[in-house]
């Protein structure tokens, strides 16, 4: 069985990333044109950390932001990023609190753990492989770490496991507080998507095949 269909199978139980998520999410809209860019200089992550802190505090206690957008207006001022033109979004950002626990979704082996420098990138990042006689082998990358609590490649974790904690602005390549939660297909693996956070317009039609949604993923 392919992902993102393991999520209809009995047999197999995704677990959730974050535990303890109530009520309603704060879904915040990066893209291209959004009200948001009105209330705040979003280029400015801490400043953008600051109006998230305001805009939740006693109305939600977590967050998100979209798949697929287009984030232009935010990654224009990467070189990284405007030399491809890669701008839509190829993760699911979930806001949480500094510090927060991350959980391993399904049975994992950690392929990949580094920490990738500079503003705009991963910081702290972790990538999973999950591997199963029900279901295709796939990957589950986690960005904007901290640093000092990486796990190690090769390390096994079960599902429901702890394996990492949110990062600070100083490690997690300078964004507001939160994990950029991306799913990888074996053929996305072998073509490189591992160091694709973003993809360009004329890479949309194949993101199905090598960077699917990742919401099958993501419980609470």
């Amino acid at each position: 069985m392919k992902y993102p269909y393991i999520d209809y199978s009995e047999k197999i139980k995704i677990q959730p990333v974050f535990k303890g998520l109530t009520g309603d999410p704060l879904v915040v809209d990066m893209s291209v044109g959004s009200k948001v860019f009105d209330e705040v200089d979003v280029l400015d992550q801490r400043a953008f950390q600051a109006w998230l802190d305001t805009t939740m505090k006693n109305r939600h206690s977590w967050g998100l932001a979209s798949y697929l957008e287009d984030r232009e207006t935010i990654l224009s001022q990467y070189p990284q990023m405007r030399e491809e033109q890669r701008y839509y979004h190829l993760g699911l950002d979930i806001i949480v609190d500094l510090g927060t626990p991350l959980h391993a979704p399904l049975d994992a082996q950690v392929m990949e753990s580094s920490y990738e420098a500079g503003d705009g990138n991963y910081g702290g990042n972790v990538l999973l492989m999950h591997a199963s006689p029900y279901f295709e082998t796939f990957y589950s990358l986690y960005g904007h770490l901290n640093r000092e609590k990486l796990p190690a490649p090769g390390e096994k974790f079960k599902a429901g496991d702890r394996f990492a904690l949110i990062g600070d602005v100083h490690e997690n390549g300078n964004w507001f507080y939160h994990t950029h939660l991306q799913v990888i297909t074996q053929r996305g693996y072998d073509a490189g998507w591992v160091s694709k956070g973003y993809c360009a317009e004329k890479d949309l039609a194949a993101m199905d095949s090598i960077c699917p949604a990742p919401l099958s993923l993501f419980k609470i």
